[in-house]
């Protein structure tokens, strides 16, 4: 299993994509998640802590669950994109579901960063640092019909909730039964936004 990491800048700060950055969303549905060892590294830094995982344990988990709070501010971000945009029939429907949504990946987006200060580390969420990591795919600006927001929402809630799934994977080998289960309880509420979501396309 490889574990996901990767870059979104070129070498002039410009916002251009690493061959393994940002996918569309049918790779994002159909290929594995690539390790791209280019990505922007995360700060190794630990604080003390009685905390009787192994420091390289630790620092392994670290870096791992700050691409997933990555992952999950960009999601964040996109749930409020698509609230403070969708237009049509449909309008009041989405417009609080899609706030909603916002509201529990906040929560998700806690989590995981109280989890990471929690085994000695840093927390990384600055907007820089999510738009270098984030493995989703970018969100259109130029949707407005409630389909169109459905259609690319479900995208990224599936492309999340996947990621999330290989982070459960990357904890259970680090033998960190507590991250592990945050995961497992974020990859829960994802599946349940992302029913949601798609129940409007079918």
């Amino acid at each position: 299993m490889t574990r996901a990491t990767t870059q979104r800048r070129d070498g002039k700060g410009s916002r251009q994509r690493a061959p393994s950055a940002r996918r569309t969303s049918k790779e994002a549905t159909e290929a594995p998640i690539a390790e791209n060892p280019s990505r922007t590294p995360a700060v190794t830094k630990l604080y003390p802590t009685k905390n009787d995982l192994p420091e390289a344990t630790r620092t392994e988990v670290i870096t791992l669950l700050n691409q997933r709070l990555a992952d999950g501010i960009d999601l964040q971000t996109q749930c409020k994109q698509a609230h403070w945009n969708v237009k049509g029939p449909a309008f009041i429907a989405l417009h609080k579901l899609f706030d909603e949504i916002t509201e529990d990946v906040e929560d998700y987006v806690d989590l995981i960063a109280e989890r990471i200060v929690q085994m000695g580390g840093v927390a990384e969420g600055t907007a820089g640092v999510v738009a270098n990591r984030s493995t989703l795919v970018d969100y259109p600006l130029a949707l407005g019909t409630g389909s169109e927001h459905v259609a690319a929402l479900s995208d990224a809630l599936g492309a999340f909730g996947r990621a999330v799934r290989v982070g459960i994977e990357e904890m259970n080998e680090l033998e960190d039964a507590g991250s592990a289960d945050i995961l497992t309880e974020i990859s829960r509420g994802t599946d349940k936004w992302l029913w949601f979501v798609e129940a409007h396309q079918q």
